[in-house]
């Protein structure tokens, strides 16, 4: 198991992304819609934390976010909050979690549709191709319906 600060500097840099995404989540879907997108991450707070602003070309409009990642040294825990430009008064509950070997999984709750869900993102650790896969459980982690898939890849 890896314990740092440097756990993501994978993400550091320019990406072009490829979105998978259900069309519905948590009602047994299984439409999914695909579409581009770019982003960008940084080191903030001399690698304590990581930032990244993300622009999405969905087919029905574009809209950007941003991503906060923090480090915590006292319980080598990583925190990731998500703030959508859709929303822009509202950022969203944290999942936290750690990297094992090339995984990192983190979790956490969200209220999906007025229902509360718990969520959990797997991040795979690769230089020039990461991938983050999100998904939610609506039965405490029981079984679990990924929702999105993204794909890195470095931009020349």
């Amino acid at each position: 198991m890896t314990c740092g600060f440097s756990d993501f500097d994978f993400l550091i840099g320019q990406w072009r992304v490829h979105h998978r995404q259900l069309s519905t989540r948590m009602a047994h879907c299984q439409r999914w819609q695909e579409f581009t997108g770019r982003s960008e991450a940084r080191k903030i707070l001399g690698g304590f934390g990581i930032i990244d602003e993300s622009i999405f070309f969905e087919p029905h409009g574009t809209y950007r976010s941003m991503s906060l990642r923090t480090f915590d040294t006292e319980t080598n825990v990583w925190s990731i909050w998500w703030y959508d430009g859709r929303l822009p008064a509202r950022l969203l509950p944290p999942v936290s979690g750690k990297f094992q070997d090339s995984i990192g999984v983190f979790l956490g709750e969200r209220v999906i549709e007025g229902a509360p869900v718990c969520v959990r993102y797997v991040w795979t650790r690769h230089d020039d191709a990461p991938r983050c896969e999100q998904a939610f459980s609506a039965n405490h982690g029981e079984t679990w319906e990924t929702t999105w898939v993204m794909e890195f890849r470095r931009a020349s």
